[in-house]
């Protein structure tokens, strides 16, 4: 289950101005909670995009390199080692 945390954030000048801007019947966004709500989601998906990106790279590089340069690993040394 989910729990639902309240967090004060103080902004002032120009940023207080951007999310009153954003914000009400003007603004995309019908309270500062739902603003920020989106905000932290897409900085969420975000993230994670950059790490899949990364992942994907590496994986990528690994797949991309010539089979003679693939080294033996001993399994006691592997992830794939028995538990």
């Amino acid at each position: 289950m989910s729990r639902t945390t309240t967090m004060t954030v103080r902004v002032s000048g120009a940023l207080s101005e951007f999310v009153a801007a954003n914000v009400g019947e003007d603004g995309a966004y019908e309270n500062v909670s739902e603003y920020i709500r989106d905000l932290i989601r897409r900085d969420k998906e975000r993230v994670e995009r950059e790490a899949f990106d990364r992942l994907k790279a590496e994986l990528n590089r690994a797949f991309a390199a010539p089979e003679d340069s693939y080294k033996p690993i001993p399994l006691k040394n592997s992830a794939l080692r028995p538990h």
